[in-house]
């Protein structure tokens, strides 16, 4: 009696997995960007080089690879990406607007108060990131987050 309840259980478990498993594979049918042609370590991504091919013509390997363009247009290749592969989001990354030892705009804002000078950058940044610069006046290091236009903008609201 056992023996055939066990039966039972695998044969339910099968179908289970089954239905769970479907609704994956079905994902995989979807197109996702590869490179038209070999982009190179620190070319900038643009939309041209892309083609959209399926997913299952273009997974190799373990992931995660990029699904959306959009996600990577404007975005730096850290790694060469070949054309017909997937692209992995460790091979891209956003584009640096500070760079290291450049001369910055360095702003602080509050309320009606505004202050500008310049410093040295000490380290790479992307819009959004928190980088240290040396105040050029000073000597004093600050950090604050990159700005657009290059600027960093430190304290203030």
């Amino acid at each position: 009696m056992r023996v055939k309840q066990f039966g039972f259980v695998l044969k339910a478990t099968a179908l289970l997995l089954c239905a769970v498993c479907a609704p994956v594979g079905l994902a995989q049918v979807a197109s996702a960007p590869t490179p038209k042609s070999v982009i190179y370590p620190g070319d900038i991504i643009r939309d041209d080089m892309l083609a959209d091919l399926s997913q299952g013509g273009v997974a190799d390997g373990g992931g995660p690879f990029v699904e959306d363009r959009a996600l990577i247009v404007g975005k730096v290749a850290r790694l060469t990406l070949l054309p017909g592969h997937a692209i992995p989001f460790a091979g891209v990354s956003n584009r640096k607007v500070v760079a290291n030892g450049a001369e910055v705009r360095l702003v602080y804002a509050e309320g009606g108060l505004l202050i500008m000078t310049t410093g040295a950058a000490l380290q790479d940044g992307s819009i959004g990131d928190v980088v240290r610069v040396r105040n050029s006046d000073s000597g004093v290091t600050v950090s604050g987050a990159v700005q657009p236009d290059g600027s960093v903008k430190v304290g203030g609201g």
